[in-house]
């Protein structure tokens, strides 16, 4: 695979996939549901047949509750989404909801805004921190690495983790504005998950290049180092794409024949194993020639 010659094509699609997550998450922001914002979540059935979302409304609008949302669920429910309720406002709710036929409450859940936006707080840290430590563990793992340095393959290992997390993070900020997608605490697991098999699959191509370039030192064979990471590529694509391939057939599964409660995660995980793949072939490595070539520049 001639690296040098192709350079430029592989960041074409990763940095337009960039800018458009970015520029969605700059104009509709990410819509956090209940369990990080705050909030009641009402889940109820009607046994006889559910009203329509109109005539919920109507019955709901005279208690003064502020925005709330029905959704139809499953054949003969709704899931009410409004703010943090007392029990008071529960009781007067599902009288109100129960008022026309028999309503059966099937799942309560309210969760303070305090709790939720700590919540938020030690999600966001968490990926921070986990960032962070691959950084460190890569430049230990490669610290007998000199060419390139062992804190490049991490922190090019970072850029490429960003990629992948950045464009899930970005469809569900366009997902929130056009569907009123929301992200929750199994989005944030989600990320952390994406982080993790991601950078298995770009250790496992840096691994082949240092092991490679150790060969070469060893026979006394001089090789540019493009061509070094064209060929550590060849060796170790057809492993990373059969793995994915498996991960991603799983996850479609889950997504299409799973609840509904998981649909979110596994659409997180399918759009961030296919960017991690991509990245791991084709971003990271690229980008750790291009810095190479820009440092021999330099000197």
């Amino acid at each position: 695979m001639n690296i040098a010659k192709n350079l430029k094509y592989f960041f074409i699609l990763p940095a337009a996939l960039s800018i458009l997550a970015v520029a969605a998450l700059l104009m509709w922001g990410l819509k956090p549901g209940i369990e990080l914002a705050g909030g009641s979540l009402l889940e109820v059935s009607y046994p006889d047949g559910r009203p329509t979302q109109e005539q919920l409304g109507a019955l709901v609008e005279p208690l003064n509750l502020g925005h709330v949302l029905v959704q139809p669920t499953g054949q003969s429910g709704y899931i009410v989404r409004l703010r943090d309720i007392t029990p008071e406002e529960k009781v007067s709710l599902m009288q109100a909801l129960g008022s026309t036929r028999v309503v059966h409450e099937e799942e309560f859940t309210s969760i303070g805004p305090s709790i939720g936006a700590e919540l938020m707080q030690k999600g966001w840290i968490a990926i921070g921190l986990v960032s962070v430590l691959i950084i460190l563990f890569i430049a230990f793992a490669f610290r007998k690495a000199s060419n390139p340095s062992s804190w490049k393959y991490g922190i090019v290992a970072i850029v490429t983790l960003l990629h992948d997390i950045l464009i899930p993070t970005g469809l569900f900020a366009l997902l929130g504005y056009t569907h009123g997608a929301e992200v929750d605490a199994l989005f944030i697991v989600a990320l952390l998950t994406i982080l993790g098999i991601s950078i298995n699959d770009t250790i496992v191509i840096f691994d082949r290049i240092r092991e490679n370039l150790r060969l070469n030192e060893e026979h006394h064979k001089k090789e540019e180092f493009e061509g070094v990471v064209g060929r550590s590529i060849v060796q170790t694509i057809a492993r990373s794409i059969n793995t994915s391939v498996t991960v991603v057939i799983v996850l479609a599964a889950l997504y299409f024949l799973g609840p509904a409660a998981t649909k979110d995660f596994a659409l997180v995980l399918i759009v961030g194993m296919v960017a991690g793949t991509y990245s791991s072939i084709f971003l990271a490595s690229p980008l750790l020639v291009a810095w190479e070539r820009y440092s021999s520049r330099k000197k």
